[in-house]
């Protein structure tokens, strides 16, 4: 039976039956709309986008999509403290487009990176996270110097294992653990250096999407054009994109670079 709007919804409603939740369908806008009834706090679903993963990767996608809608909702519905909570709070890398407030519109605190990219701060939960907004700052009575340290710190004790492929005579390191912060290495300026010190040419870094990270040595000119092609790749396949150019690091600094088929990068 083909998957309709209104198949999936009905399979979600199911799924997700609670009567603390009210589901509200818009027929105009293929959207569902789940929210706690006391608070009105929840979120919506694009229903043909969730059938387009369903077509591809059948039932498993309902089974990720029902499991991440109820850890949105209970976060939503839970009251959370930054005190105490230290060693789970990390720094996340996100695109300059990227939402500076919750749908809420409480703002969340942030930092400039480069062109591409901003830092934001978030409360681990295990299965997921949470952004800080300046409400749960203020609640803790601390400044953002302190949570940028705080995050920061941790960040460093960050596993840097990573898989190496050579390509063209370039060599290509990931960094993909799953853990929800493997873009987040690259504020690693530690490990940076010591990549640095063992490249044979000009070292460049990607953050396609959250759960990536690439450095590459590039040797020659195929190398930008390969890593051109990478770094969009995993921009358009990533759950939580961020940039698809990638950055040449040199003196400590990242510099998006564009580039060009069979030429060197521009910055």
């Amino acid at each position: 039976m083909k998957m309709t709007s209104t198949r999936m919804r009905d399979i979600l409603k199911e799924r997700l039956s609670n009567d603390k939740y009210h589901f509200r369908f818009n027929r105009k806008e293929d959207t569902l709309r789940i929210e706690w009834k006391e608070t009105k706090q929840g979120l919506t679903l694009t229903l043909p986008n969730i059938i387009v993963k369903y077509n591809t990767r059948g039932e498993t996608v309902i089974d990720e999509v029902v499991e991440h809608i109820e850890e949105a909702l209970r976060m939503m519905n839970e009251h959370v403290e930054l005190t105490g909570m230290e060693k789970y709070i990390y720094p996340v890398i996100r695109s300059t487009s990227f939402s500076t407030k919750t749908k809420a519109e409480k703002k969340l605190i942030h930092k400039d990176h480069t062109a591409e990219t901003r830092i934001f701060y978030a409360l681990d939960e295990g299965k997921s996270y949470r952004l800080i907004d300046e409400d749960l700052l203020q609640e803790a009575e601390w400044t953002g110097k302190h949570l940028e340290e705080i995050a920061m710190f941790n960040a460093r004790s960050l596993s840097t294992d990573y898989k190496m492929d050579k390509v063209a005579g370039n060599d290509f390191y990931f960094i993909a653990t799953q853990d929800g912060y493997d873009a987040t290495r690259i504020l690693n300026e530690a490990f940076l250096e010591e990549m640095k010190a063992n490249m044979k040419g000009d070292m460049t870094v990607a953050t396609p999407h959250q759960d990536v990270l690439i450095i590459a040595d590039i040797q020659n000119e195929t190398g930008y054009d390969i890593l051109a092609q990478l770094t969009m790749k995993y921009f358009s396949e990533g759950r939580i994109p961020i940039t698809s150019l990638p950055f040449i690091y040199e003196d400590k600094r990242l510099e998006p670079i564009f580039i060009l088929a069979k030429n060197r990068p521009e910055k």
